[in-house]
């Protein structure tokens, strides 16, 4: 697996996040108890928006679930412990470099647990 695969995957999961995050405030927006009376005119279509938002995160369930297989499958073969512990951290939680050093913890640096990745797929 390649450093482009495993990024794609990690992408994908942030684009899901931050997308369920938009989706969570498109539907305060469209709760009706959620009305700004402000006397300000303001845009229809919040709904629709929401059924947008919700067929987008639809989809891209459906690519990380096609993609998470090969991802854990690739993690797993991994002989190392800690180097597998940094590509499930990194690839399968989705944390950042640095959270993933500290969860390592040790001497590991979040550059160190990035070079020790990359030396991998290097190798």
């Amino acid at each position: 697996m390649t450093l482009q695969e495993l990024s794609q995957y990690y992408k994908l999961r942030e684009r899901l996040k931050r997308d369920e995050e938009i989706l969570e405030s498109l539907r305060a927006a469209a709760c009706p108890g959620a009305q700004n009376l402000s006397g300000m005119p303001h845009a229809p279509g919040v709904r629709d928006k929401v059924a947008d938002m919700t067929e987008r995160i639809r989809y891209l369930k459906e690519e990380i679930g096609r993609a998470e297989a090969a991802v854990t499958e690739f993690v797993e073969s991994i002989e190392n412990d800690q180097t597998r512990m940094i590509f499930r951290l990194r690839f399968l939680r989705c944390l950042t470099w640095g959270e993933v050093a500290a969860v390592i913890g040790g001497r590991n640096t979040e550059d160190g647990v990035k070079s020790a990745c990359y030396r991998y797929l290097s190798s």
